[in-house]
């Protein structure tokens, strides 16, 4: 069998090595028998952060509120999965649990005993795959701890009787088990700066209780949160600050990162990652770089991902996706930090044991080691009878464009394409040839290659000018038909006869993908949460944004519960 690095130093240090035979699996017995203190010095903050990367979220698992791992829809955690985690490349997985909902009353708050020890089955088998582990207190943050402004005692009492608890159970796991105190900390009824104050004590809470209760706990990395996990400068400032007063070279500091509020989730017409979602990204990690990671303190992004992704992982186009996830790994890399992908089972199937988007997961562990040639788009619109010479801008990112492919063919400059400095024009003979077919959709792939990282597919794409049609239904289930004829739907605008903005996020026309509305087979359907903030009897138009560039108009009049929906007269 493979021996994790923490069972060979403890059986080396108890001198049992040589002899070592095969016994039963601690997890078997529910505790873990043969943990030892480790001997020696402990790595320093900066090693182990750094030994850490990358980081995978088990997410809605243990923080899932409600009976059990499943309540919110994933399967129960397997020792496959994390096997395959640390196949997959990950070194670390932070571990989010939920503890509140498994504890007794006051004044004990004694942890249920059988969801203990499943939580430490699962670290278990972490720490057995060679993976470090962060193991926190998660949606306690806005269950009980948020009322921490108004029952002081009661919440600093729970939140020390969970921490004596775990810090005892784990008192003598290995040094590559890691606490994080609390995550996304937020308080109810105050403002940002008394929140850094509540969470400064909880913070100084957790450092004492782990510190005072022996084993490896005395100098075990612990990592601290900025309130909200937000990465700005005065957030930063508090737990540095925090930091400062602890005084401790064995702690490190942890944000989140989920981008630009409205290219994450596809809203107000945030649909490309363009310079102010980049500027948004790099004053991220310019700000932990300059506070902590400069000043010696490691910073680990706990969570980072698109907040569309909650959903599924096409609320974003896709290549404006992985823009996305090239840059962020690129940057974190250069700031020095920690990056830990938050997963619900979106992404690696907890049962296939596969990835959903496997495009996404190229680009997202290339990013951990070097840089990948992009472009300003994966996308270029061919209209039927009307071929042109369409130019795409390259993004190499520091690598050397080599070619352009179609499958295993190797495209010729001239004949097919032509580069001038970063300006990839493809020729109207080759777009020709590849969409001779009579249909519309995507008609090929291409594919540019540079000198490292990973390549860079544009789809040719043969569209025309999509076509709606007259429907009824009612707030709860109501859907445009539409032909798209080969175009693909970007984002929509709603606003009333009088200008004015219609639906939700009414400081915005553009609507947020997905929650709202959302392309079908056939159909654009118009979601209950738009009809909710349409005004009863007033025509809304809509106007639907194609990624072609094509823009179509039609009008939806809510009465009651029914709805009238028409095209453009």
């Amino acid at each position: 069998m493979r021996l994790p690095r923490w069972t060979v130093a403890a059986l080396t240090a108890a001198g049992l090595l040589g002899s070592l035979a095969v016994a039963a699996p601690a997890s078997a017995q529910g505790r873990h028998p043969d943990h030892h203190h480790d001997h020696g010095p402990a790595p320093t903050a900066e090693r182990t952060v750094e030994a850490m990367q990358p980081g995978w979220n088990l997410g809605n698992s243990f923080d899932a509120v409600g009976a059990d791992e499943t309540a919110w829809g994933n399967p129960a955690v397997t020792r496959e999965l994390i096997r395959e985690v640390a196949d997959q490349g990950f070194n670390s997985i932070r571990l989010p649990v939920t503890w509140g909902q498994h504890e007794g009353p006051a004044p004990g708050y004694a942890i249920d005993p059988a969801f203990l020890d499943r939580v430490e089955q699962v670290v278990d088998w972490a720490l057995e795959e060679d993976l470090y582990v962060l193991l926190n207190v998660h949606h306690d943050s806005w269950m009980w701890t948020n009322a921490l402004p108004t029952r002081p005692d009661e919440v600093t009492a729970q939140f020390t009787a969970t921490w004596e608890q775990l810090a005892e159970r784990f008192a003598d796991h290995p040094r590559e088990l890691t606490f994080e105190s609390l995550n996304e900390p937020q308080f109810a009824g105050v403002d940002d700066a008394q929140g850094d104050a509540l969470l400064h004590d909880l913070n100084v809470a957790f450092h004492e209780v782990v510190r005072s209760s022996g084993g490896n706990n005395a100098d075990r990395l612990l990592v601290l949160p900025s309130l909200h996990t937000n990465a700005g400068q005065e957030r930063l400032d508090a737990l540095a600050a925090t930091l400062d007063q602890l005084d401790d070279p064995q702690l490190a500091a942890t944000v989140h990162f989920y981008g630009y509020w409205p290219f994450s989730v596809n809203v107000a017409g945030g649909t490309r990652f363009d310079e102010v979602a980049l500027e948004d990204m790099t004053g991220t990690f310019d700000r932990v770089r300059d506070t902590f990671v400069d000043q010696g303190v490691p910073v680990i992004l706990g969570e980072y991902g698109l907040l569309g992704f909650d959903r599924h992982t096409g609320t974003i186009e896709q290549g404006e996706k992985l823009r996305f996830f090239e840059e962020l790994g690129h940057q974190a890399r250069a700031a020095g930090v920690t990056t830990m992908l938050w997963d619900n089972g979106q992404h690696l199937g907890r049962t296939s044991l596969e990835w959903s988007d496997p495009a996404l997961w190229r680009q997202l562990s290339s990013s951990w080691r070097t840089r990948s040639g992009t472009a300003t788009t994966d996308q270029v619109f061919v209209r039927p009878g009307d071929v042109t010479a369409p130019t795409v801008t390259l993004e190499p990112h520091g690598t050397r464009f080599t070619g352009l492919w179609l499958g295993d063919r190797r495209l010729k400059p001239r004949r097919d394409y032509a580069l001038s400095g970063d300006r990839l024009t493809l020729t109207a003979g080759l777009l020709d040839r590849l969409t001779d077919t009579g249909t519309y959709g995507e008609q090929a792939e291409l594919t540019a290659r540079f000198s490292r990282g990973v390549p860079w597919t544009i789809d040719v794409v043969v569209a025309d000018t999509p076509v709606l049609a007259d429907a009824t239904g009612t707030t709860e289930a109501f859907a445009v038909p539409t032909d798209f004829r080969g175009d693909r739907l970007a984002t929509m605008e709603a606003r009333y006869d009088d200008g004015t903005n219609a639906g939700p996020h009414g400081w915005t026309s553009f609507k947020e993908f997905d929650v709202t509305f959302a392309p079908e087979d056939g159909r654009i359907v118009l979601r209950p949460a738009f009809f909710a903030e349409v005004t009863d009897q007033r025509p809304v138009t809509l106007t639907f944004h194609f990624w072609s560039g094509d823009t179509v108009t039609y009008t939806v009049v809510r009465d009651g519960d029914a709805v009238t929906g028409t095209t453009a007269r």
